[in-house]
């Protein structure tokens, strides 16, 4: 565990939160020790006035939530600038509010940070990242970097999706892209 003995959190918006749930735990799986010690699915991001929202709304567009997975990670094992990284990775970043059929602001492409230091460092991998990967291609990243806010679990059905409906829909894009 890290030097004060506590996990950090990482939130991170990509598209359908099945897809990237399931891309993290299967290269960080917690039974390997790589860092996560666990992942949540959710909504964050959304109107202040929309309260405990449910699949269902946050889909019609109505509450400006994204769907996002909460990781609790373990930082004397995997650092959040090697999560922010990954996370780039594994999605669009260039496509607002879509990511591949998948459209609408539910899907759009965030972080969400904790704290100051979690800022900095999405800002630095983001940059760096613009200018190995994207820069070449003439595309930029349309990530939004905003302050962790509210925080609803998704409904029992949406954990582990993936895991539980191994057939279930995959977004195209929730792959490794480098």
């Amino acid at each position: 565990m890290s030097s004060g003995g506590q996990p950090e959190i990482a939130t991170f918006a990509a598209g359908c939160f099945w897809g990237v749930e399931h891309i993290f735990l299967k290269h960080f799986p917690p039974v390997e020790n790589k860092g996560i010690l666990k992942t949540t699915v959710g909504y964050t991001g959304g109107k202040e006035d929309a309260k405990n929202p449910d699949y269902r709304t946050v889909c019609t567009g109505a509450t400006d939530h994204a769907e996002a997975v909460r990781i609790e990670f373990d930082p004397s094992i995997v650092k959040y600038d090697e999560l922010v990284e990954f996370f780039y990775r594994i999605h669009d970043p260039t496509t607002k509010n879509q990511q591949g059929n998948d459209v609408g602001t539910q899907y759009r492409s965030a972080i969400f940070y904790h704290s100051p230091e979690q800022l900095e460092i999405a800002k630095r991998v983001t940059e760096e990242v613009q200018k190995k990967h994207f820069d070449p291609h003439g595309t930029k990243i349309v990530t939004e970097l905003v302050p962790a806010g509210e925080w609803w679990n998704a409904e029992e059905y949406h954990q582990k999706y993936l895991h539980k409906n191994p057939t279930g829909y995959q977004c195209p894009n929730h792959r490794l892209h480098w």
